[in-house]
């Protein structure tokens, strides 16, 4: 998939801490071009260690949690930039842009450096300050300031719905509102939830029904996978049994999605080889994130165990 005519990319992330990034692994990884503005200061750089986030049992320091979160977003295909966005405004488009959107608005964003650039859809993930987003305000995203001066206005968290959407077709926001953005497994999960809203979006848009806009980014077994969803057929007649009842399951562009719908679908599952290959492939890129120093260590204490259990 490709960025509609006019613009840049699909998807523009404004924020690369965890719910930017979670928001960008997700996109990305559909097919979704992204790209993501993060400026070096996300509020969990203030956190001395990060203690309570899922899967480090000891807890993980600041700096090497940013090097693997920015790392996934690198490998899921997204673009990563360190300039600040300062201005977000709309731009409209004419003409079909080859994905079935024809006429289709989208984004463009100034950052304080590099040079201009532009999206179908953009996801604010900053949890300090959201300036850049005025010039997109009708009156729905900015309240008065209680604790500013008089006439100050602040970014209304109440805004955005549970899904990330917005009064502002196209703009989501993905930083957590209130106290839930105090930990950051929740500003992760938040990004995770708004990434696949923007992907249902853009399923819609590029035609897909409302009942298959849905998409659940796992891979499985392909043992699991039964004789009878081995057979293109059965799930041709999946997909068309979810169409709307005005549809016309011959038409070209209905066709052409399900048949890609299909190998997607197909695609999630695994033989056991490549399973071992990726969990191989994964332990080692886990490696490139932790000091020298400790993996020489852990290997003389393995190579010692041997030793000693040798002898015995």
């Amino acid at each position: 998939m490709t960025a509609g005519e006019g613009t840049d990319y699909d998807v523009a992330v404004v924020g690369g801490g965890p719910a930017g990034c979670s928001t960008a692994v997700f996109a990305a990884r559909y097919g979704l071009e992204t790209v993501v503005f993060d400026r070096g200061r996300s509020s969990l750089r203030r956190c001395g260690y990060l203690e309570n986030f899922l899967g480090f049992p000891a807890g993980i320091d600041v700096e090497t949690f940013y090097g693997l979160i920015h790392d996934h977003v690198e490998e899921a295909g997204a673009e990563l930039r360190p300039d600040l966005v300062e201005r977000v405004e709309r731009i409209e488009r004419v003409g079909d842009d080859g994905e079935g959107n024809d006429g289709a608005g989208g984004f463009r964003l100034e950052p304080q450096e590099g040079e201009p650039t532009s999206a179908d859809r953009v996801v604010a993930a900053t949890r300090y300050g959201a300036g850049y987003l005025r010039p997109l305000d009708e009156g729905s995203m900015f309240v008065p300031d209680d604790h500013g001066e008089e006439g100050e206005e602040r970014f209304d968290r109440d805004c955005p719905a549970d899904d990330g959407t917005t009064p502002i077709d196209g703009l989501y926001v993905a930083t957590p509102a209130g106290d839930a953005g105090a930990q950051a497994v929740v500003a992760a999960g938040r990004g995770a939830r708004v990434a696949r809203t923007v992907i249902a979006d853009a399923r819609r848009d590029r035609g897909y029904p409302e009942a298959l806009s849905e998409h659940w980014d796992w891979v499985r077994r392909e043992s699991e996978l039964t004789a009878e969803w081995t057979d293109r057929d059965r799930w041709r007649e999946h997909f068309d049994d979810r169409l709307p009842d005005d549809s016309d399951a011959s038409d070209e562009r209905l066709r052409e999605l399900r048949e890609r719908e299909i190998d997607r679908r197909l695609d999630a599952y695994l033989p056991d080889e490549e399973i071992d290959r990726r969990a191989t492939r994964g332990h080692r890129r886990l490696l490139e994130h932790v000091d020298d120093d400790a993996i020489l260590e852990a290997a003389h204490e393995i190579e010692a165990r041997g030793s000693v259990d040798g002898a015995s």
